[in-house]
């Protein structure tokens, strides 16, 4: 038995079903965005039994996702209550390859009674289900990839891929941004980078490594070692003259009229880099690895001090 012929061959059939999709894509799919775009006080509701229904669910998650509030009802539990999930406002998507799903069409009076638009997606334009539909979506596969011919195989992926382009359509008919879409993944990396800004991560108060410029080396030694961010920042009456680091402390300790009780300000760096609270975290980021250091004071437009932001706190958040 070749195992790696069969999957090759799998690939092939679920690849022409999707080819045959792309090209009998009409204007029942530009129905259908329109029936959902119209639809701004209420939901998009995804069924399905199965399999089919299994596809429903991810398709949900993707339009939720994407800017188009969407929720999966499984049709049998639907008859036993959650159809009050469902609100006349609300846009339903029924799945079934056959189009003959007795659950989907146990729903469908009290649908009707409803007044919800349907958008049926189904091989069977004379199925039941695309009767009592106001869109049918076609998915055109008359043979799954099974070489039996009955585990929904190239029907699941074309519902899939027909979910997805859905979501993209109307993704890009509202202007869904990068922006947006962070405020739906506020946990995931791209969610932190466009919305966490610097003042939500920066150390504050007795955190902030700092020091007068009278002070000496050997103080500046202690701080640095004291807070654990590899430098201190110099000040006077808060406002920010200079930054010493362990690197500088290298490079001076390397001389050879060292001396620890020199005062900082004859070796600190005048005019460090900084920011603002205001600014977003990833502006920080790109700003400490543009010029290779590893914090950030943030200041306000006199260059007060207000906090210190470190390359570690960024990357713990995962932003980098």
């Amino acid at each position: 038995m070749n195992h790696i012929e069969n999957a090759k061959k799998t690939f092939e059939l679920e690849i022409q079903a999707l080819d045959k999709l792309k090209n009998s894509i009409d204007t029942e799919f530009e129905k259908a965005c329109e029936i959902i775009l119209k639809n701004n006080l209420g939901r998009l509701i995804i069924t399905g039994m199965g399999k089919s229904g299994h596809i429903g669910k991810k398709i949900a998650a993707t339009l939720s996702s994407t800017g188009t509030p969407s929720f999966f009802v499984h049709p049998g539990e639907a008859g036993h209550g959650d159809f009050g999930m469902i609100t006349a406002n609300d846009v339903l998507i029924a799945i079934s390859n056959s189009g003959n799903a007795t659950e989907i069409m146990g729903l469908m009076p009290m649908i009707k009674h409803l007044g919800i638009p349907v958008i049926s997606i189904t091989s069977n334009n004379d199925s039941l289900m695309a009767r009592c539909s106001d869109v049918v979506l076609n998915l055109g596969v008359d043979k799954e990839a099974c070489p039996l011919n009955l585990a929904p195989t190239s029907s699941t992926t074309a519902t899939l891929v027909l979910g997805d382009a859905l979501a993209v359509a109307l993704l890009k008919a509202k202007n869904f941004s990068a922006k947006d879409f962070a405020f739906s993944h506020p946990s995931g990396a791209l969610g932190k980078k466009l919305t966490l800004k610097v003042e939500n991560i920066m150390r504050t108060g007795n955190e902030i490594p700092i020091i007068a410029p009278s002070n000496t080396i050997r103080k500046a030694i202690l701080m640095i070692s004291d807070k654990g961010i590899g430098n201190t920042l110099v000040a006077e009456n808060n406002q920010l003259l200079g930054v010493f680091t362990d690197g500088d402390l290298r490079r001076i300790f390397e001389e050879d009229n060292f001396n620890s009780h020199l005062s900082i300000e004859k070796v600190m760096t005048k005019n460090p880099k900084d920011i603002h609270k205001d600014d977003m975290a990833v502006v920080a980021l790109e700003k400490m690895e543009q010029f290779e250091i590893t914090s950030l004071a943030v200041v306000d437009d006199d260059k007060n001090i207000l906090g210190v932001i470190t390359l570690h706190d960024l990357v713990k958040l995962g932003l980098k």
